[in-house]
Order: C-alpha cells, then sequence, then structure tokens
C-alpha cells in the first residue's frame, strides 16, 4: 500500500480583529490549558563557591528626620549674645566722666526718683529701666544728703551701688578757731573756693538782720567749731550754721548759771567769754580768770585786761602795746572805762562761755603771766603780792 504522504499541520483562523483588541504584535500569548502545560523541571540547587561571601538583603532604614534644636539653640545664643551686649552697654560700660569728676548733689530730703532725674538729664543714666531694676537689685538704704563724687572710669552699675551705699560723699570743712574776730571769719568764708558767695556787698549791720538778730555788731555771736558742708552751700548758710549754734551754746549755760553773777544779759556773759577766752588758752585757767573779773566787777574794780585795749585799736595795733595806748581812752579801753566794754571782743568758744557762766570761786583779784613759756599764770588776792609776780615776770622773760 502505498505510503500517504504526511498531513500539513491544520492552522487556527485567526481571530478577527475587535475595536479595542490588542494588534498580534502586541498581544500576549494566552495562557496555556492544563492539558498543554508542560510539569516544569525541578530547580537545580545553586552551588555557591565556598570562597564567595553570602549575599545580604539590603536593610531597610527609617527615613532621615531633620533636627530642629541647633537652630533654637543657635538664636537663642544670639539673643543671649545680643542682650548681654545691650546690657553691658547700658550697665558696665565706662561713663565719659571729665577728669576732675562728676558731681551729684542731693539736698535734704530729696528722694531717688528725683536723683534718678537729674542723672538722666546729666546723660549718666543709660536705660532707666534696666538702671532701676538694677538698683532694686543693690538693695538701697535711704538716701543721704551731701554731694556725691564718681571719678573717671565709673560705670552707670558703680554709679549706681556708690548711690545705693552713700559711698563718695564729699564735704567742705571749716574750722573756725576760738577767738578769732568776725572780720576774719569773713575772710576765711571768702577765700574758701567751695563756698557759694553771696554776701560779699552786705555790711556786718546787714548780715545780723539776715541771721533775725536784733543785735547789729556780730562779734562774738558766732560759735567757733569745726563744721561739714556741702560743696556749693552759701556763706549765708555757713553764717547761719556758726549763729545758731553760738545761740544755743549760750542759752543753755545761761539757764544753768551760778547765782549771783553780775550779768543783765545773756549778751553780758558773752562779753566776759570773749575777754576770757583772749586772755588764756589754758583750758583749767578758764573758769579762774571768769572769776577774778567777776569779782572785780562786784567790788566795782575796773577790769584792767589788755586784750580789751588791742581790740579797741583796731588796725592801729602793730603786735607792740605800749602805755600810751593803756591811757589813751577808747570804748574798749578797760583801764580807762568801768564794767564791760559794749560788746564782745572775739568770738569765744563753748568752754569760755561755760567759765563765764559757771566761775570758779577764789579770792584772787590779779594775774600775770609767768614768763617761763608754759602758758599759765600766777594768781594774787592783793597789789603787793601781784606786783613781785610782775616782777618775778620780768626775770623770766629775760632768761628766755
Amino acid at each position: 500500500m502505498p505510503e500517504l504522504p504526511p498531513k500539513k499541520p491544520t492552522r487556527r483562523p485567526a481571530a478577527k480583529k475587535t475595536a479595542g483588541t490588542a494588534s498580534p504584535r502586541t498581544r500576549k500569548p494566552a495562557a496555556p490549558r492544563d492539558s498543554d502545560a508542560k510539569p516544569a523541571k525541578p530547580a537545580k540547587p545553586r552551588v555557591r563557591n565556598a570562597t564567595s561571601a553570602p549575599r545580604r538583603r539590603p536593610s531597610r532604614q527609617p527615613p532621615k528626620t531633620i533636627s530642629v534644636w541647633p537652630i533654637v539653640s543657635g538664636f537663642l545664643l544670639v539673643v543671649l549674645l545680643a542682650l548681654s551686649g545691650w546690657v553691658w552697654l547700658n550697665l558696665f560700660r565706662p561713663l565719659d566722666i571729665p577728669a576732675q569728676g562728676y558731681r551729684l548733689r542731693v539736698e535734704r530730703g530729696t528722694g531717688y526718683q528725683a536723683a534718678f532725674d537729674r542723672l538722666a538729664a546729666d546723660g549718666k543714666l543709660g536705660n532707666r529701666a534696666l538702671s532701676r531694676a538694677y538698683f532694686r537689685f543693690l538693695h538701697p538704704k535711704a538716701l543721704q544728703m551731701g554731694v556725691y563724687e564718681f571719678r573717671p572710669g565709673v560705670s552707670v552699675a558703680g554709679l549706681l551701688k556708690q548711690l545705693a551705699n552713700g559711698e563718695g560723699l564729699i564735704y567742705t570743712r571749716v574750722t573756725v578757731i576760738e577767738g578769732t574776730t568776725f572780720a576774719k571769719l569773713r575772710e576765711q568764708v571768702a577765700a574758701n573756693p567751695d563756698i557759694k558767695q553771696t554776701l560779699r556787698d552786705r555790711s556786718d549791720s546787714q548780715i545780723m538782720s539776715l541771721m533775725g538778730s536784733p543785735v547789729t555788731n556780730p562779734e562774738g555771736l558766732f560759735a567757733p567749731d569745726t563744721y561739714v558742708f556741702m560743696p556749693g552751700d552759701t556763706d549765708e548758710m555757713v553764717l547761719r550754721k556758726l549763729f545758731d549754734q553760738q545761740q544755743r551754746v549760750l542759752q543753755k549755760a545761761w539757764a544753768t548759771r551760778t547765782p549771783g553773777l553780775p550779768y543783765r544779759t545773756p549778751y553780758e556773759a558773752l562779753i566776759m567769754a570773749s575777754i576770757v577766752e583772749k586772755e588764756t588758752g589754758n583750758a583749767a585757767e578758764r573758769p579762774q580768770i571768769a572769776g577774778l573779773f567777776i569779782r572785780r566787777l562786784q567790788q566795782g574794780m575796773r577790769l584792767q585786761t589788755d586784750p580789751t585795749v588791742i581790740y579797741g585799736m583796731g588796725k592801729a595795733y602793730t603786735g607792740n602795746l605800749r602805755k600810751i595806748d593803756l591811757i589813751t581812752p577808747t570804748p574798749y579801753n578797760t583801764y580807762r572805762i568801768d564794767g564791760l566794754p559794749p560788746t564782745p571782743i572775739a568770738l569765744p568758744g563753748k568752754a569760755a562761755i561755760e567759765a563765764a557762766l559757771h566761775p570758779a570761786p577764789g579770792d584772787s583779784l590779779y594775774f600775770v603771766a609767768r614768763g617761763d613759756g608754759s602758758g599759765t599764770h600766777v594768781f594774787s588776792a592783793d597789789l603787793k603780792a601781784h606786783n613781785e609776780a610782775v616782777r618775778a615776770y620780768i626775770e623770766n622773760t629775760r632768761r628766755h
């Protein structure tokens, strides 16, 4: 039987194209049917080279986040530096103060508010709110009156510390010596550069009118002592302080005076005190000399004291008292007049006023210097003993 030719493989008819279907070139092959699927070959295990490193799977890392702390801390640092610079400029930077210093005058009754106003007006305060806050931190005590002096190089903080503690106060001291005259007192006050002069053209009587005194002669009515004033105080303020002090001393001594004294008024006691002041610088002898002069007055004797003669001579006295001077009449020559001179002859101190109103008891009526340089005197109850003491004085002065 003849062999039949092999059958041609039959071709499946092509699927009809429809709208939306892909072209054969792009169409995916259809999944094989179960009957046509070939059994999968078992996968051969991969044999890794013993020397090759094992492959690692890449690890999953969390997403990176941006920290804001460096930004915040940097900002805070900038703010802190700016604030520190501002505080330094307003509190600790040295102030512009001239070489002679800056002075702040605080009157009696002035508070810190007024002091701050003055400092701000003078450009010495910086930031006012910051300065006040710092000042409260210092726990200031009560503001002391006076003149505060601030030296170059001080800061606002240093200035406020001085003010809070009352440091840097400066004063003007005026020392009036016992026995000086009012004329010399005026010269001393006028020559003080820290005292404001307002009385240069005023007479002595006008000055006494300013003091409110009915006495026109100012001699003796101003207390010698050491006084403290603020720079810039006026001469009237200085004199008023001395005048008021003398009035207090005199009235207190007058209120406790020894009974039976020959004074009609405190002013007469002041005259006697000025004579005692000029006769001796020895404190122990003042009551003795006061008692001696009081006994002379009580017995109707003239005082016969050289300092009154010298005062009455005024500028005519050249340092040498002559016999002719003792017999030349003046209102103050107690060799020629009875009783006390018309006014004090000097500014007596407290000790001399106390001696005039509380004299030592005794019987002496004369006295003369020893002449031995001791500054003391010999007291005598009669003229004969006194003349002997005078001769001894002359001999001592020749030796010394």
